[in-house]
């Protein structure tokens, strides 16, 4: 679909809907109740602040090592920047060897694990390729990417190959690396025809960031543009 017939995203809600309209498209006497009923509830201010937003994707990222050494496979902070054209960002701590991997070859994998790989995902997370190989540790095997540069792991269901665009310096001690995602590629069944993730084709898991917990997907509560009939948006 080219962008000249693209259905847009949003509407304003101001301009697009009368009275009633609006009120359907906010959920009626519900969003009252229910806020209301949240307004209610005491809350208490926590003595350190933290970036509590659960859950977060938990992702490994691939990428070549220097020459003579192998490649390298770690996790790291990711989130989506925008869906049409597809980009993603990665924060990238210091004590990764995969800061300056991503800076050197500007190319990179994000892997997708399921519930079956949160054991090896944990392995990758708490040790260094300074030590040892990494998809050995985990027992994880190394595939390699069709468009990209750079390494993947077989066992994860999506792979999204990427090309840095952006990179902004975090101090004191990250970079975020925003690149675009010039490939996608699942393995069979995870999408139907038209490229929609089936969610329940596999299980996969989030970080909550706040309690340090992996957790599986729940039960489906809604999707992007219930409130005004649309369910053709997928980012």
């Amino acid at each position: 679909m080219d962008n000249a017939t693209k259905t847009p995203r949003r509407i304003f809600l101001g301009q697009a809907l009368n009275g009633s309209a609006l009120a359907w498209a906010m959920g009626g006497a519900l969003v009252g109740t229910v806020s209301a009923q949240r307004a209610e509830l005491p809350r208490r201010r926590l003595a350190e602040p933290g970036p509590m937003l659960p859950p977060v994707p938990a992702i490994f990222m691939t990428v070549n090592g220097r020459p003579g050494d192998p490649e390298e496979i770690s996790v790291t902070w990711t989130f989506v920047v925008n869906g049409e054209p597809p980009q993603i960002g990665v924060a990238v701590g210091d004590e990764h060897i995969a800061r300056d991997l991503v800076a050197m070859h500007q190319e990179f994998v994000l892997n997708v694990p399921t519930a079956g790989l949160v054991h090896p995902f944990d392995v990758v997370d708490m040790n260094s390729s300074r030590v040892a190989d990494k998809f050995a540790m985990a027992g994880l095997s190394l595939g390699t990417a069709a468009v990209v540069d750079a390494p993947t792991i077989n066992e994860s269901p999506i792979q999204l190959e990427c090309r840095v665009l952006h990179t902004l310096r975090v101090p004191p001690e990250r970079t975020i690396y925003v690149a675009e995602v010039v490939a996608t590629s699942v393995h069979e069944g995870i999408c139907d025809e038209a490229g929609r993730l089936n969610v329940e084709a596999a299980r996969f898991f989030g970080m909550t960031a706040g309690s340090g917990e992996f957790y599986t997907l729940g039960r489906k509560v809604g999707h992007i543009g219930q409130s005004v009939g649309r369910s053709d948006i997928r980012y």
